[in-house]
């Protein structure tokens, strides 16, 4: 039956290049091409749904409106072995470059529907295959660049910087360039992997690399060598959107041009018309790397028992995201994301009442999304045949779920977490919570508990002057618990290697919450004081993620010590009376409200402390502390780590009248982006200026200042205010038992592996990137000693 719809499908415009394609798999969850039903791609809009059980195409067409789909179902070819048998990488080698093309691989069978004529599957077209329009459509579709691919992609492009060669580039102009001056190399005939000169416009072609069909005889490079020209662009990679491989000889490594298309038309040619003919570095980078081989296995080599079910399904690794695979697996592991997140009847009802366009841009959606994979055990199954298929050495994992959409959006504009690089666990766990409550804040409208209020707890700072004995009491939302874990060096092993006494972890606590001894300036003796400051906790959290500081600055880098901790007998942990702060007491003297400013900012002393015992100058650590809102050691570490090389970064800190630092006036774009989230502009400037100018630090003061309303003439709260509320409880006794902790093997927190151990009922698992297995007994025993984050449940 012809549909009388098709004149509208011939209207329909192909993808953009810039455009995503989700043709891999749904939006909404993880059923993908290669399902019997095929994923349905939305010719609209590009959204991809699927059609199984929770239709998620439907909903989409119900809810925008649009019309037509392309119904895409994808086969490995007989004679070729499907990429994803193969594991992904655990640290990503941008050395080797190896082309290979889907088509190669696979073969795609489509089908065009029309939802008006069936809402309920939609019908097809029979006339779709044989309509020019439609068929160039369908096509452009298909070989579009995926947006799990184009995410990648993007992810390793956010890592590419202008450099000084770039753009102090200075050319020799020599008109435009013929075309067949384009057609190969000046010292060969190679006709691909040709590499243009930007200061002379020699062409020649680049390096041999491992696995490129096309290969190279490194002509490019020898032109720099000759002249000293050091900036070349790779011709066939050049887009209209200003998108190219650009590459530093000088640097030896890739860069961004600003200035591409102007550099360009010096010889002749116009970026606006330039087609895209050859992959990018990027993504012939991308296609090698998810090829590495690697696996974690047991101390004595036994093969782990693969496990399948809910609960206990993998996440593949993207490249060098095992810290963010180990985060989710531990969260999601918790009842209360379980509860918020992994709803069927909550996420049909989401999906058809979601307030953004795509799916993809929707962290509710991701959320969800990546709940239902990991706990709904629909995707928990053998890559090949059933379980008992595998022998005992030779075990078969699962393929694993590719968050990939997921954290394109959760990293999107981070200048670490939007990239390929590895990144720390603890620091991605505190951003997944500061992104959740973001979004939470954006939709108040929604009704749903906040999962991310199980971590938080009330941290109290005591502050009591040496010399009049008044004190002044502060309380502080957290989230993590860092412990600082003394070096102890024993001596080495056989192989020269440093090895540390072991911890109790009960000792790193108690000095966390030992009184110590600071200079202060008091603001009721209006003098420099030996002062004492002791922290207590105001309440005590559901969740407890205790973090293990065990490295030591080696030339200003963070060096990780595999120092052991001694876990408390059943691994359990016990704060009772003596841990909690309970406020201004009676027989105590606050500081005076009205006390006069003192010439110089004032610090959290806890951080100064923190900051200071790990080795950093005064001056710099009271730097970090105005620049991060004064907020906590960790986000005035992060930023010193970030401006070691400034200037002026031992300069000392000049007087400011009135006690406050000056801070840069905010942009207009900055406040319009924090009062989308739903913030006020007089809340968002005065956060800016808070935290000098930095979005993501305001978007933490925002969240740790929740009364104040920017109001510049504000007065300022009494010095013995009423401790913040809180989420937690502050009965006592608070028993704590480990529910999950995240090992680390590397030399530093920004390298190496991440994996997770999960109690499961009595038992343990390993959820090692797509490999989940019952964890080893002894192992862990021993693993634990060396954990990085401990997440503790209350009991």
């Amino acid at each position: 039956m012809s549909c009388v719809h098709l004149a509208d499908l011939r209207r329909l415009e192909s993808p953009r290049l810039s455009q995503s394609v989700h043709r891999e798999e749904c939006t909404q969850c993880f059923d993908n091409q290669d399902g019997p039903q095929g994923i349905e791609v939305c010719l609209g809009c590009f959204n991809g749904g699927c059609t199984g059980e929770r239709h998620h195409m439907r909903t989409h067409i119900q809810k925008s409106g649009h019309r037509f789909t392309l119904n895409v179902k994808r086969r490995p070819k007989p004679s070729s072995k499907r990429m994803e048998d193969e594991e992904p990488p655990a640290k990503i080698s941008k050395l080797a470059i190896v082309e290979e093309r889907e088509e190669d691989k696979y073969e795609h069978s489509t089908v065009v529907k029309c939802w008006t004529c069936d809402v309920e599957k939609g019908r097809e077209i029979p006339e779709a295959p044989s309509d020019p329009k439609v068929k160039e459509l369908v096509e452009q579709t298909i070989h579009s660049l995926s947006s799990a691919r184009q995410s990648e992609v993007k992810a390793w492009e956010e890592e590419f910087e202008p450099c000084e060669h770039t753009l102090m580039l200075q050319q020799t102009s020599v008109g435009a360039i013929p075309a067949e001056g384009l057609a190969h190399c000046v010292a060969c005939e190679l006709t691909s992997n040709l590499w243009l000169c930007l200061t002379c416009g020699s062409l020649g072609c680049g390096r041999a690399q491992y696995g490129v069909v096309s290969g190279g005889n490194g002509h490019g490079l020898r032109h720099f060598e000759e002249t000293g020209h050091p900036v070349s662009v790779k011709l066939g990679t050049i887009t209209p959107e200003g998108a190219a491989d650009i590459y530093c000889y000088q640097c030896n490594d890739s860069r961004l041009d600003p200035a591409l298309a102007e550099h360009l038309s010096v010889f002749g040619i116009n970026l606006k018309t330039a087609q895209k003919t050859e992959k990018s570095l990027t993504e012939m980078q991308i296609e090698h790397n998810l090829k590495y081989d690697f696996s974690l296995t047991s101390d004595d080599g036994r093969a782990l028992e693969p496990v399948f079910g809910p609960g206990l399904t993998g996440l593949s690794n993207l490249g060098n995201s095992c810290y963010m695979a180990s985060v989710l697996q531990t969260v999601f592991s918790l009842p209360a994301f379980k509860a918020r997140y992994f709803s069927p009847s909550a996420t049909t009802d989401h999906a058809a009442q979601c307030p953004e366009v795509l799916p993809a841009d929707c962290i509710e959606c991701q959320m969800r999304k990546v709940a239902d994979g990991l706990l709904s055990g629909r995707y928990s199954h053998p890559a090949h045949g059933p379980a008992g298929s595998a022998s005992v050495n030779d075990p078969v994992f699962q393929e694993g779920l590719r968050p990939t959409g997921f954290k394109a959006l959760v990293g999107k504009g981070h200048e670490e977490f939007s990239t390929m690089k590895q990144q720390d666990s603890e620091e991605f766990l505190g951003y997944l919570i500061t992104v959740l409550r973001r979004d939470a804040h954006k939709y108040k409208d929604r009704s749903t508990d906040d999962a991310t209020a199980i971590f938080t707890y009330g941290m109290e700072q005591r502050l009591q002057c040496g010399v009049c004995s008044k004190v002044s009491y502060r309380t502080d939302a957290m989230d993590v618990l860092s412990v600082p874990v003394p070096v102890m060096e024993s001596g080495k092993d056989a192989d020269g290697k440093l090895v540390y006494s072991p911890v109790p972890l009960v000792s790193c606590l108690d000095a966390v919450l030992t009184p110590e001894a600071l200079e202060y300036g008091c603001p009721s003796c209006g003098t420099s004081v030996n002062a004492l400051k002791q922290a207590k906790f105001a309440s005590f959290p559901e969740v407890l993620v205790v973090h293990a500081k065990k490295f030591q600055l080696v030339n200003w880098v963070p060096a990780k010590l595999d120092i052991p901790l001694i876990l408390p007998d059943g691994d359990e942990l016990v704060f009772d009376a003596q841990h909690l702060g309970l406020g201004l007491q009676p027989n105590e003297v606050a500081f005076p409200s009205n006390a006069a400013a003192p010439a110089a900012p004032q610090f959290d002393a806890g951080a100064m402390a923190q900051l200071e015992g790990m080795g950093f100058p005064v001056i710099r650590c009271q730097k970090a502390l105005l620049a991060t809102g004064n907020i906590n050691a960790d986000a005035a570490m992060e930023w010193l780590f970030a401006h070691m090389d400034d200037p002026d970064i031992d300069v000392p800190i000049a007087p400011q009248s009135g006690g406050a630092a000056t801070a840069p006036e905010p942009t207009a774009d900055q406040i319009a982006m924090l009062s989308d989230m739903g913030f006020t502009p007089a809340q968002a400037r005065k956060a800016l200026r808070e935290t000098s100018g930095n979005a993501e630090r305001a978007v933490e003061w925002l969240f740790n200042h929740p009364d104040d309303t920017g109001t510049e003439d504000a007065p300022a709260p009494a010095a013995a205010a009423a401790p913040v509320a809180v989420p937690g409880t502050k009965d006592v006794p608070a028993k704590y038992r480990l529910k999950a902790f995240i090992s680390h093997k590397g030399p530093s927190v920004h390298s190496g592996h991440y994996v997770a151990h999960i109690r499961t009922g009595d038992a343990w698992v390993l959820f090692n990137d797509e490999k989940v297995v019952k964890a080893d007994e002894e192992s862990v025993k021993d693993l634990k000693k060396l954990a990085y984050l401990y997440i503790f449940e209350k009991t």
